[in-house]
Order: C-alpha cells, then sequence, then structure tokens
C-alpha cells in the first residue's frame, strides 16, 4: 500500500495493546484524553504528506508507489538534500517539539538496510536478510515505528551494561518452533501509544559473557505479554489558545515490559550475537539518523527565536541592550546548527554500497553541545518573559462580556498589541519553555543522543588528528637553535 493518510494512521491505532496510565489500562488511545491530542496531531502529519506530496513523498525504488522520503537510502547528495525537504515539513509541524515522529525510524531503518553487510557479520547473514525485508515491510505498510535501546538503571555502581545474571535487562529467555522467547524491561520508548510496532536494537555496548542480551527485533504493539506503563500525560484538553502546544504534543514516554514475549524469526536481527550487537552502531548509523534530528533541533531553535522575539516586542523590550543579548544568544544556537548541518550535508559522500551519508564531523560537534543549547534557550524565555507569562488571560476570561473590556484596557500590549495578542504570545511561550510538557521536553533535550559529557569523550576518543598534530608537530621538531 502506498503511504497511509491520517484516518488510516488512526484506524491502525485502534488494535489491542496493553498500554497503562496512571494506574488504569488504556483500551483506547485514540479518544482518551491523555492520548487524544497527539494521536490526532500525528494523524495530521500523516496527512501532511500528501497534502506536500512534492517534498514529502517519492516513488518506491521497486513498486513505483508512494512513500515518505525518510523511508529512502540516499544514493547521492541530491538524494540528501531531497529528504532534507521532506524532514522540514515533518518538524515544522511540531516545531520540533516531537522528536520521535515517525521519520525518525523511517530513516533509521533506511540507513540500517543501506549497510546490511554491517548486519551480516560473524555469520549472521540471516538476519541481515531479515532486517532488509522488514525495511521493505516499513516503508510500503508506513508502519509507525518506535524503538526502546535504553536498559534499566538499578544500581549505577554496577554498570549501565547488563551482565550474565541479571533478570531485569531485556534477554532471550527461550525458543520455540517460530522463533525465541524473550523477557525483561526496556526503557524509553517514546511514542509508543501512537506506534504499530516496536524496534529494539542496540544501544550501549555489551560486555564479553552477556550474548543472552544481544538482541535486535521489530514487533506489532499487540504482542502477547507486551505492557506499556506510561508517564504522567502533559497533555491538556484541546484547546489552542490556552494550551497551543501541550493539547497537541505530548507524545508520551513508557516503560516496557517484555513477559515472555514470543519473537518471530522472521522479525529477529541480532539472535544472541555479541560481535554484531557491539558493532553495527559503531559504523553508519549516527551520522545518517543525524539528519533527520539536526533538521528537528534546527526548526525548534528557530521557532524559539522567533517567539521569544515575539514576546519582547509585545512589550517594547527590544531595544534593550540585556534583552538584544538574550536574543541574538537564541540566534546564534540556530545559525550554529544550520551551519553544521549544511556542511554535514554538502560534504556528504558515498559510504559504500551506493548511499551517500553526511559527513560526520559536524555533527559530532553538535551532538555534545546542543542539549545545552536547548536548555538554554528554555532560560532565556522564561526570563525576557518574566511576570508577563502569569498575566495572561484565558479564552473564556477574553470571551466574558464584562471582563473584555477590563482586560483591553489593563493587559494590552505596546503599540498596537491587544489583550488577546498578548495573551496569546505569552500563552504560547509558556507552553514552549515553562508547563509540564515544556519540562518534559528540556529534559528529554538534554539526554535525546546520550549525555553531552559521554559525547564530548566519544569526539575526542575518535577524532582525526592529522592536522592538529601536523601544526603542533611543527614547533615540537623545529630545531631549538
Amino acid at each position: 500500500m502506498p503511504a497511509r493518510t491520517g484516518a488510516q494512521f488512526l484506524a491502525g491505532l485502534r488494535g489491542d495493546r496493553e498500554v497503562w496510565l496512571e494506574g488504569r489500562r488504556v483500551h483506547d488511545v485514540v479518544d482518551h484524553p491523555a492520548f487524544s491530542g497527539a494521536a490526532h496531531a500525528l494523524a495530521e502529519v500523516f496527512d501532511l504528506q500528501h497534502a506536500r506530496a512534492d517534498r514529502c513523498l517519492v516513488p518506491d525504488p521497486e513498486t513505483g508507489e508512494s512513500i515518505n522520503v525518510s523511508h529512502s537510502i540516499p544514493r547521492s547528495r541530491d538524494d540528501l538534500r531531497r529528504r532534507h525537504d521532506g524532514l522540514v515539513a515533518i518538524a515544522e509541524y511540531s516545531v520540533g517539539l516531537m522528536g520521535r515522529t515517525p521519520d525518525y525510524m523511517n530513516v533509521t531503518y533506511a540507513g540500517f538496510a543501506g549497510h546490511p553487510q554491517e548486519w551480516a557479520i560473524n555469520g549472521n547473514e540471516a538476519g541481515a536478510e531479515r532486517l532488509i525485508a522488514y525495511q521493505k515491510k516499513l516503508r510500503r505498510d508506513d508502519i509507525s515505528l518506535t524503538h526502546t535501546i535504553v536498559q534499566p538503571t538499578i544500581d549505577k555502581a554496577l554498570g549501565d551494561a547488563p551482565k550474565a545474571g541479571n533478570t531485569v535487562a531485556l534477554r532471550k529467555v527461550g525458543t520455540t518452533a517460530n522463533g525465541i522467547v524473550v523477557s525483561g524491561a526496556r526503557v524509553l520508548s517514546t511514542l509508543a501509544p501512537f506506534a504499530d510496532e516496536l524496534a529494539v536494537y542496540p544501544g550501549a555496548p555489551l560486555p564479553p559473557g552477556a550474548d543472552e542480551f544481544a538482541l535486535a527485533f521489530c514487533i506489532p504493539m499487540s504482542a502477547q505479554g507486551l505492557k506499556f506503563l506510561c508517564r504522567d500525560s502533559y497533555s491538556r484538553p484541546r484547546n489552542l489558545f490556552d494550551h497551543p502546544l501541550s493539547s497537541r504534543f505530548d507524545e508520551q514516554d513508557a516503560f516496557v515490559i517484555f513477559d515472555n514475549v514470543e519473537i518471530p524469526y522472521e522479525r529477529l536481527f541480532i539472535d544472541c550475537n555479541l560481535a554484531v550487537y557491539n558493532f553495527v552502531m559503531g559504523q553508519t548509523w549516527w551520522q545518517n539518523i543525524m539528519q533527520q534530528t539536526t533538521v528537528r533541533a534546527l526548526t525548534k531553535l528557530e521557532f524559539a527565536w522567533g517567539l521569544a522575539t515575539h514576546m519582547a516586542e509585545a512589550i517594547n523590550a527590544t531595544t534593550q541592550p540585556q534583552t538584544q543579548q538574550l536574543l541574538g544568544e537564541i540566534w546564534t544556537y540556530a545559525e550554529m546548527t544550520r551551519a553544521c548541518l549544511k556542511a554535514a550535508e554538502d560534504g556528504a559522500t558515498d559510504s559504500g554500497n551506493g548511499v551517500w551519508l553526511p559527513d560526520k564531523r559536524p555533527f559530532t560537534a553538535l551532538r555534545p553541545t546542543m542539549p545545552g543549547w536547548m536548555a538554554r534557550t528554555n532560560e532565556i524565555i522564561k526570563e525576557i518573559g518574566s511576570h508577563n507569562i502569569f498575566t495572561t488571560p484565558s479564552r473564556g476570561e477574553l470571551d466574558d462580556p464584562v471582563l473584555r473590556p477590563l482586560l483591553d484596557h489593563h493587559l494590552k500590549g505596546a503599540g498596537d498589541v491587544g489583550a488577546e495578542r498578548r495573551a496569546r504570545i505569552f500563552r504560547l511561550g509558556w507552553d514552549f519553555a515553562g508547563t509540564g510538557l515544556a519540562g518534559r521536553n528540556e529534559q528529554y533535550e538534554r539526554f535525546y543522543l546520550a549525555s553531552a559529557g559521554r559525547n564530548y569523550q566519544m569526539a575526542q576518543m575518535f577524532a582525526d588528528r592529522t592536522r592538529a598534530n601536523e601544526l603542533v608537530g611543527r614547533f615540537l621538531n623545529e630545531p631549538l637553535s
């Protein structure tokens, strides 16, 4: 089937799945008050690909049917630019607030399928072939896929990676005629209530002897024994004036329990093969998905800069040097992100198999710095907003015939900014930087691609020192007389 519509996506969500929220099982995520807003927002993302077909859809290379461009395997620099345009259209819908729209996993599995040789090492040729087949299904059925790749934290003194004897982490516990049986838990499954299927693939490397934890597979959300325990909801009732963001963009996060879940062989890509598990994610995965990640981040930073500027203009604060400095700081973060993205895409090369990927060096520099930028941006918006973000009458108060004249007089903005416009601007600012949804998003950004400290360490460990050594060597090796 070709790219799905929003109605088809919502129909797929009504299937059976075990989703829990606040101690109660949710039987219909489409209509439940805590999930309905995001479910329908994602439906609009699926509709968007048809409304913006010129940017979002491309022909399937085998069937010719229309598929989302995020499913495509880039075969040239132009293909990367085409994918860029489609990713921008998706990111703009939620202004980057939804970090796990389906295009993230689409790009991930397109990257995996483009380099099956990375999955075929150490006798895993069959797993690699099954992965290629699954990626075809993913793109042709336009599946909403999410993942869960982080091991549960029990005792940091024992390390983050599970070792033999760990009965909490996800592991293989048996086999059947049709596949394997797994039990254990994983975090953090963002988008879980709104996904059709769940992916498990390597995260952090595993130590020797941890073969039972070395797994990769994809299964339907309705798989028997699969349980999703959602965090508290930050979704608010649909009121686009009072809650312009939190009424639509709470993509949810879930703790996942696998209670003796059967994984059919055709969905199994790594079966206790430690060598493959520890190899694949260190190859081409991350520079591939960093294009999607950076497009989303850039969109979010550009929105934040525009929003903060509107807030300052509403009270005529843009002439104050301290406010200009704060606004310029956000602008700088956005432009540095844009420069890294352009440099990475312009520096794209054939990474093997005729698959083109961006230059990873700009992304390596961006990856540890961006989390701090996101948190700092929220801080700036709250600083510019000051007490004004709390003097924001609701839609109901503005519609009250007695209150409205008073609000028009006492809560107007500078110049021609009326009370309604002012309230709308500052409500948007608070929903972006200060509400429960905003707090979740800030925490999410801090650890979106692992901690900043870990990424700085990785950058130093794997950076190319050739030019730096040449520059230093000139002075260390020159004669001293």
